[in-house]
């Protein structure tokens, strides 16, 4: 991390929980705009969750979408694994490959969708079976068990998404639809006991889960799940201005945490530089998600990306891609 007056180089931001729908569902995003999302919003690592149409349950769903992704992607990406009864036997096979309990034979985390008091069952097979979790976008009601549970030494880490730090249940009234997720949006308190906690969270992540507008507001279908690559760092520089959390801080859950927790490959001499005099209103304007639109509309950010440097490359400068597609398909070291 180095600052030049108004300018801020910060290493290469890590997302462990991105929805990038390919293959299945490509009319929302695909391998391509979304890692472009990806580096448009400061992102040079990502890894892609299983719950495609077919979901990644078997290794060959995972070759095939390896292959689909070589070649087109932006920035580094992995992948998680499906669990299902019918795909535990496949988990020894596949554990050098993506990201369950009994049958999961790596140290990895086993990361798991626990809303509510479920949080509670998930930790005590994790302690049942010694083995380590890792808690997706994680509410206010979940943390103490998660803070209890780290003291008596499971092995135990979570996350938090933009969603629920920057938007609350009022925002219902106003975004409809565009505001329906899970878990869903919590109460002031709540969002208040969240960014109260946040030094007690190891990571940041979006789970960038775009559907077009038709879906979401598609009645007789409704679709969860928003956007967030590309308007996660703003929000979360704008927060920093508010003196809610430091650089420091910030760094430590997109890129240190992330990378240590999932034993993620070091990106050398990759960075991104950031011009921290820009303030601006988030808009759907130029966004690189094929979704093409945010629930963030009119919320601070700030920090222009001024340029995104990939293994000593140039990739994305001044609003525009440069080059060909340098990202790497990843496996954990």
């Amino acid at each position: 991390m180095k600052r030049n007056n108004d300018l801020l180089q910060l290493p290469g931001l890590v997302d462990v929980h991105v929805h990038l729908r390919e293959p299945g569902a490509t009319q929302k995003e695909d391998f391509e705009s979304g890692t472009r999302a990806a580096v448009a919003g400061g992102y040079t690592q990502i890894l892609d969750m299983p719950n495609n149409i077919p979901p990644i349950v078997t290794p060959e769903d995972l070759e095939d979408k390896i292959k689909l992704a070589r070649g087109r992607i932006w920035c580094d990406l992995g992948f998680n694994f499906g669990a299902t009864a019918e795909s535990v036997k496949y988990f020894r096979k596949i554990s050098q490959k993506a990201l369950i309990f009994k049958s999961w034979k790596s140290d990895l985390p086993i990361m798991v969708h626990a809303e509510g008091e479920t949080v509670k069952v998930a930790i005590s097979l994790a302690k049942k079976y010694q083995k380590a979790i890792h808690v997706c976008h994680v509410t206010d009601d979940q943390i103490k068990a998660i803070e209890v549970a780290k003291r008596r030494g499971v092995k135990i880490t979570s996350e938090v998404c933009p969603h629920h730090l920057f938007l609350t249940k009022e925002d219902v009234k106003k975004l409809g639809p565009l505001a329906m997720m899970k878990p869903p949006l919590l109460s002031k308190k709540g969002q208040k006991r969240l960014w109260e906690n946040l030094e007690n969270i190891d990571i940041i992540s979006t789970d960038h889960a775009p559907h077009t507008l038709d879906e979401k507001y598609d009645k007789s279908s409704p679709k969860f799940g928003v956007p967030g690559l590309e308007t996660t760092l703003p929000l979360m520089l704008a927060a920093v201005s508010k003196d809610l959390l430091s650089i420091k801080r910030l760094v430590e859950m997109t890129n240190i945490n992330p990378r240590k927790i999932f034993r993620l490959p070091t990106q050398l001499n990759t960075f991104v530089t950031v011009n921290l005099n820009k303030r601006f209103k988030i808009s759907n304007k130029g966004l690189f998600t094929k979704c093409g639109w945010t629930p963030f509309v009119g919320l601070e950010g700030r920090g222009e990306i001024k340029k995104v440097v990939l293994r000593g490359q140039t990739i994305f400068e001044n609003g525009i891609f440069v080059g060909k597609p340098q990202g790497k398909v990843i496996c954990p070291d």
